[in-house]
């Protein structure tokens, strides 16, 4: 593979002074990283942007300049068949992934990358596939880092009508060797391109429209639809983490932000799995569709008091949006009891929803 590079858009260009690098899992795959300095002291630490499926490191050219405004070191990376890291298949646009062994290997790559080169203390940032999976890593001792949010985590699928005979029909496909074939009616098609009408990622027009010219003007970097494997694996990880014991296994002082008008994952279940939780709560946005970072500004700037709530250390000062309103005075205040929750605190159980 040629130099790690960052894709500039003219219209939405990644913050200045990033770096890039390949580094290889230790099953032999090359994966893009990126990373980039605070613009603000006191230096607060590192923020790992764990990214979902089909996504790629400049897609949150947004969030790692809010992060850098906050205070910390930001590191990103690709997963394995997406974005600028290795593909693995002929028709490179298929989104595919042989085990999910080797979605680990690339998470396990990325703590050692943070902890190599980057200061702690450490934090994780992580949406949908890529939160599922690091609320998995967190309960096997294997994301070291001080806290975890996670972000619409895929725990269950409401972009299917069955998600049981979903699963059972990729496994069959699976095993009967279709498992690098898309999924039935896919393409090549980025769903970040398709009309931003009825989309299920965001209610923000101009932000949609930023990231499909970006994905557009990118298209090395982006993908289509998923693979039978890719689905078959997605329900493997799914069905391990609904397991009962699953959440009270996660060592990791949590929040996951669920979106109310999620139509990509199942919000109840994202409540069900957080009311397990013995260190974390879910705090749910009515409003949000599935991509809460890239949606509006209202829901963003909620996004941004829990975060800044959760995440110690931080300055309301700091804050690109300014001085908090009485909601998000309030609602700081909540996730400062979360945060101030012991590894064997009980979890407060439900989900508060910012109205």
């Amino acid at each position: 593979m040629a130099d790690a590079e960052l894709f500039v858009h003219p219209d939405y260009p990644v913050p200045g002074h990033g770096k890039a690098w390949f580094a290889t899992t230790r099953d032999g795959a090359q994966l893009r990283f990126a990373s980039w300095r605070p613009t603000v002291k006191p230096v607060r630490g590192t923020v790992v942007l764990v990214q979902g499926r089909a996504e790629f490191i400049e897609r949150y050219s947004e969030t790692i300049a809010e992060l850098r405004r906050r205070g910390f070191h930001v590191l990103a990376f690709d997963w394995r068949g997406q974005g600028g890291s290795q593909r693995f298949l002929a028709r490179e646009r298929k989104g595919h992934v042989g085990r999910l062994r080797h979605y680990e290997n690339d998470l396990a790559l990325a703590m050692a990358q943070m902890q190599e080169k980057l200061p702690g203390p450490y934090f994780v940032l992580a949406h949908s596939m890529g939160a599922a999976l690091c609320l998995d890593a967190a309960r096997h001792g294997a994301l070291p880092v001080s806290r975890l949010v996670a972000l619409a985590p895929m725990l269950g699928l409401t972009i299917t009508e069955n998600p049981k005979a979903a699963s059972r029909l990729a496994s069959l496909l699976f095993w009967l060797g279709f498992g690098r074939a898309f999924i039935p009616g896919g393409g090549d098609t980025a769903i970040a391109t398709k009309p931003f009408d009825d989309n299920r990622l965001t209610g923000d027009p101009d932000r949609y429209a930023r990231n499909s010219s970006l994905s557009a003007a990118a298209r090395q970097l982006s993908i289509g639809d998923p693979t039978i494997a890719w689905v078959r694996n997605a329900f493997r990880l799914m069905t391990r983490l609904n397991a009962p014991n699953a959440a009270r296994e996660v060592r990791v002082p949590t929040l996951v932000i669920a979106a109310g008008r999620d139509r990509v994952v199942s919000t109840p279940a994202i409540e069900r799995f957080a009311a397990r939780l013995k260190t974390g709560q879910a705090l749910i946005l009515p409003t949000a569709r599935h991509e809460i970072l890239m949606e509006i500004d209202a829901i963003r700037a909620q996004f941004w008091a829990a975060f800044d709530a959760f995440i110690p250390g931080e300055d309301a000062s700091l804050n690109p949006e300014g001085a908090a309103s009485a909601g998000e005075q309030g609602q700081r205040g909540l996730m400062q009891r979360l945060a101030g929750s012991g590894d064997d605190a009980p979890a407060s159980g439900g989900a508060a929803a910012i109205p």
